[in-house]
């Protein structure tokens, strides 16, 4: 469970020789290290907190470049942040040392048309570059939930996709090149500005979802797609979870590939109808919201055949969003459940967990076996498209039953997610909390090559330090 704190003594300091550096390289407003102000830094969106030593905010290249050096010749670990959206503790010190946070290093914004493409440092938010490629005609695909606040930095880092994810693909399927600094202080140049290349080993993916344990991302070249001329929003009802299960894998087996594919189950429908009016009929026990996007001319008839597919067996009603303000409505469900899970579930285990979409069905009915099994309610949502489910464990921590039922639960939900061919985690990453995982969905050979990888960008380990992978 992620609930732990492992936070670094208040005593701990840098050395003086180590301090005087930074101080030289950063301005005064760009250096913290009074305990009062770098405590908020020592937290990322997870429940993990450990306290830097320092914080830094860089603003350059160079700053990045002279930061990593030092921080290697002091044998000082560097861990690199963004707005600190992350769920699963990657951006916590937990070994101390600095925290670089990239949120002020916002030197490059433009946006290229006549080549489909954008050049953006890691400090803009998902929202900022969103909202100046619109203004070309042209979208970024990657959505996060989180997308005001969220960096670029951060979405690379991650790999976050968010619901667009079933058409347009993640992070890694939409970025072309990247600039950064290795652990070992090199700048590194990958990938192309054009939409082919085949040069050397692809640098640019791999640096993609690894955490910040590979190298700090200074500038992404982002490929851009044209906004559609046309979209349409359905609401599809079930009685069951079952039903809405089984209408995903027909949805997306059709020819029309919907640009957003959205799952909620039962439980959460019923935690939601307490914070929203949801105009849901009573015996609702599943909904899905799918977004059609594409020419003006077509979206009709592909909306029809999105909505025929949808219906089926255990279907109460498919009903498609005809003004802004019914579009709203629809999705008014979907996006008051997040702040009801909050409410009701403070503590609640958030796992967004993988499997093939044909094996959706499968996954929900064993999900509902395991609640049963280990007296630990059980909400899921997510991304249904791409098989992408947020599995959320509702734990009372006063419940001492629950709380001992919880880690053996969760243990068996990432066993079962494996039996499907199906992998641990879909856009919110490794980090700290699911590390311990890791060696059951990758091999051994899988691991020797990804340490030898680390050793090579990072030789002295300083860049995010036991972050993705268990501890040796």
């Amino acid at each position: 469970m992620n609930t732990s704190t492992n936070d670094k003594p208040a005593s701990a300091r840098l050395s003086s020789a180590l301090t005087a550096e930074l101080r030289n390289l950063f301005s005064a407003e760009d250096l913290l290290t009074e305990v009062t102000d770098c405590w908020a830094y020592g937290y990322d969106n997870s429940r993990q907190h450990a306290l830097p030593q320092a914080v830094c905010f860089a603003r350059s290249v160079d700053q990045v470049q002279q930061l990593v050096r030092q921080c290697r010749d002091h044998r000082v670990p560097l861990i690199t942040r963004g707005r600190g959206t992350g769920t699963t503790g990657a951006t916590v010190p937990l070994h101390g040392g600095i925290v670089l946070s990239m949120e002020r290093m916002r030197s490059a914004l433009s946006i290229d048309p006549a080549n489909r493409l954008a050049r953006v440092s890691p400090g803009y938010t998902n929202q900022e570059l969103q909202q100046a490629a619109g203004r070309y005609g042209f979208f970024w695909p990657p959505d996060p939930t989180s997308a005001a606040v969220c960096t670029i930095g951060g979405n690379l880092a991650y790999n976050s996709a968010g619901p667009r994810a079933v058409k347009y693909g993640t992070p890694r399927e939409n970025t072309l090149g990247l600039r950064a600094v290795t652990g070992g202080g090199d700048v590194l140049k990958t990938g192309v500005s054009t939409t082919k290349g085949v040069v050397g080993y692809d640098l640019t993916r791999l640096l993609i979802g690894s955490e910040g344990t590979l190298a700090i991302i200074t500038e992404a070249t982002l490929k851009l797609t044209p906004l559609a001329e046309a979209r349409r929003t359905l609401q599809a009802v079930y009685r069951d979870i079952h039903s809405a299960a089984d209408a995903v894998s027909r949805i997306m087996s059709q020819p029309v590939t919907p640009c957003a594919l959205e799952f909620m189950d039962g439980a959460a429908i019923a935690m939601v109808r307490d914070y929203s009016d949801l105009g849901l009929p009573d015996e609702a026990g599943a909904l899905l919201v799918i977004e059609i996007d594409g020419p003006e001319a077509g979206i009709a008839a592909s909306a029809g055949q999105v909505s025929a597919a949808a219906q089926g067996n255990g279907c109460l009603v498919v009903e498609t969003a005809a003004t802004d303000e019914e579009v709203a409505r629809l999705w008014r469900t979907r996006k008051a459940l997040s702040p009801a899970l909050r409410n009701i579930a403070p503590k609640k285990i958030n796992e967004d967990i993988v499997v093939p979409v044909s094996q959706i069905p499968v996954l929900i009915d064993s999900l509902e076996g395991l609640s049963r099994r280990y007296g630990v309610p059980i909400v899921n949502f997510g991304h249904a498209g791409n098989g992408n489910i947020h599995v959320n464990l509702l734990v009372d921590p006063d419940d001492p039953r629950q709380m001992a039922a919880a880690d053996p639960c969760l243990d068996a939900v990432f066993d079962l997610v494996l039996s499907l061919d199906g992998s641990l985690s879909g856009e919110h990453g490794i980090g700290v909390v699911k590390r311990a995982f890791v060696g059951r969905e990758l091999d051994h050979t899988s691991l020797q090559l990804m340490a030898a990888i680390k050793r090579q960008f990072d030789p002295d380990d300083i860049l995010n330090p036991g972050v993705g992978f268990p501890e040796e």
